[in-house]
């Protein structure tokens, strides 16, 4: 099962760029695409570093640390180092507000 959780206000979003959210004990990413938004999780796969200090470009996000990157389209890791791929969440926006599909435990 999920659910929708509403996250944040889209005016909370860092316009064209990533902004951290924090829903309990899970860190996401929310990112600000031309074609839309996108939510992955917030830490690299590679060694853990905070994605949302990375460098977003498109549909990439590159880890600040050892400069991998991700499609957040899909979580695909695109170059080294990173191998594993990047978990990602459905989102839509309602009312102003962003909301991130999340499965329930």
């Amino acid at each position: 099962m999920s659910e929708w959780v509403d996250l944040l206000a889209v005016e909370e979003l860092e316009p064209g760029d990533v902004t951290p959210v924090q829903h309990g004990r899970l860190k996401l990413a929310i990112y600000d695409a031309s074609d839309g938004l996108y939510a992955t999780a917030a830490l690299c796969t590679h060694a853990g570093a905070p994605l949302c200090d990375g460098y977003f470009d498109g549909h990439v996000i590159e880890c600040p640390l050892h400069q991998g990157g991700f499609d957040i389209r899909d979580g695909r890791a695109l170059f080294a180092p990173v191998t594993r791929p990047l978990k990602t969440y459905p989102v839509k926006v309602e009312a102003g507000r962003v909301l991130v599909q999340l499965k329930r435990s």
